[in-house]
């Protein structure tokens, strides 16, 4: 079960990092998060913002994966 876990909070570090790779890299093309021509964000902006929002979700999974290895390893 813990070799499992520790997998499971390999993946979610993996995601992790590539979540904030794809979202510097989408931040970096647009230049700077501008609004353009007041018509509301440009597309690489909203695409740099979603994957900043899955890192987070990715971070805080990983997190909770970590707390659930060391409550097993305490509970043994």
């Amino acid at each position: 079960m813990n070799t499992f876990l520790v997998i499971l909070l390999i993946a979610a570090m993996i995601a992790t990092v590539v979540a904030l790779v794809r979202g510097v890299v989408s931040f970096l093309q647009e230049g700077s998060a501008q609004v353009r021509d007041g018509n509301g964000p440009s597309a690489a902006s909203l695409k740099s913002n979603r994957m900043m929002q899955q890192r987070i979700f990715f971070q805080a999974l990983a997190i909770l994966m970590v707390v659930v290895i060391l409550f097993a390893a305490g509970r043994t």
